[in-house]
């Protein structure tokens, strides 16, 4: 029986699902009714989640000018939206983390994706300015799709794998996946994210990570998550050769409003940082 993609996000949608307590932050925090003590008050339900949310809220990744000793003065101290990235960054890797496969190592699989999304977060708060905990979520979910198609579909994966280290272009993954299933990691990730329900930046990113030209709303947040994709892969092999890395499109430098001489400081701030958020996520 052939795979679809349907099956694929339903299939994975019943092993893996974000904790409830995931869910209604996301809902508070898109209610603009909502006040931080409710907030507070639902993460403070699963105690876990709350010592893993204080831990990094105290990190130096985060720089608090204070102790924050409560859910709820994190919440009032880093803002709504920066806390409910922040659940859905440990809740993730939390629930993907039982979902094995025998094509990549989970430790490898992570590795990368945190890389990615370090390097989003620098280009957005050190280049743009802006706050990069956004695309923080985004460059670490950006190959959730990998995963479940690893674990659904493991002979398809493997095909497109030896195809993609074959051909002239190893970073050509995607486009072997079509070719051998019809649709790519890209569009199972994407569904992933709309069927958890997370915000509309987060569900582009992912979607059109290797297709920066195709976003519609968030066309630089996009873009800018395309191009951390590439400096993740540079700073795990540690090298400024771009050729070792997933071509760039020219274009995506021009909508992130950014240039290539940020590659290196990028790439160095990223392996900087991988092992202490390695360890606040994994925690």
């Amino acid at each position: 029986m052939s795979i679809t993609l349907e099956k694929i996000v339903d299939d994975v949608g019943e092993l893996v699902s974000l904790p409830e307590v995931c869910i209604r932050v996301n809902e508070l925090v898109d209610d603009p009714d909502s006040s931080t003590n409710e907030i507070g008050q639902v993460i403070s339900q699963d105690p876990a989640l709350t010592l893993r949310i204080l831990k990094i809220a105290n990190s130096p990744f985060y720089g608090a000018s204070s102790q924050i000793e409560t859910v709820s003065k994190a919440v009032a101290i880093l803002g709504m939206k920066q806390i409910r990235d922040l659940v859905l960054a440990t809740s993730a890797t939390s629930v993907f983390a039982g979902l094995p496969n025998e094509l990549v190592s989970m430790k490898d699989f992570w590795r990368h994706s945190i890389f990615c999304a370090i390097c989003a977060r620098i280009l957005s708060e050190e280049y743009k300015k802006g706050k990069g905990e956004a695309l923080f979520i985004s460059g670490l979910l950006h190959d959730i799709g990998q995963l479940a198609i690893f674990n659904k579909a493991p002979e398809q994966a493997r095909q497109a794998i030896i195809l993609s280290m074959e051909g002239s272009d190893e970073s050509d993954l995607y486009g072997h996946e079509v070719k051998i299933m019809g649709f790519d990691h890209t569009q199972v990730g994407g569904e992933l994210v709309r069927k958890w329900k997370l915000p509309e930046s987060i569900y582009e990113c992912v979607r059109f990570h290797h297709e920066p030209l195709k976003a519609e709303k968030y066309p630089v947040e996009t873009a800018m998550i395309h191009i951390a994709n590439s400096i993740a892969v540079m700073a795990e092999l540690d090298t400024i050769q771009e050729s070792a890395a997933p071509a760039m499109e020219p274009v995506a430098w021009e909508i992130a409003g950014l240039s290539k001489d940020v590659i290196e400081p990028v790439m160095l701030g990223a392996r900087d940082q991988i092992a202490e958020v390695e360890a606040l996520l994994s925690s």
